[in-house]
């Protein structure tokens, strides 16, 4: 298992907490957690090693198509695809944003 740990300025605010997927499921799950803060921080734990760079590359493309919120986002790995992976994040995202 690695950890990973990235953070990036917020740049919209959401309330309350929502999570996406279901790591038993064979991809991934996303817990966000919503705060008054100015950065989005991301702690993921996978079960494949080395990918730190495609999951920084990921929330990099993120940061520059929508905006990210404040708050702490855990994300649960199972070795989700890259599409996999974006369209949890969005799901969480989304559902707090309607929470």
């Amino acid at each position: 298992m690695e950890q990973i740990t990235l953070s990036y300025p917020a740049t919209r605010t959401l309330y309350g907490q929502a999570l996406a997927g279901v790591v038993g499921s064979g991809d991934m799950e996303a817990l966000f957690v919503a705060d008054q803060g100015e950065r989005l921080e991301v702690s993921i734990t996978t079960s494949i090693v080395n990918f730190e760079a495609r999951w920084r590359a990921l929330f990099d493309r993120l940061s520059t198509l929508t905006e990210l919120p404040a708050g702490k986002l855990t994300i649960h790995d199972f070795g989700a695809t890259p599409g996999v992976a974006r369209i949890r994040i969005e799901q969480v995202f989304e559902e707090a944003a309607n929470a």
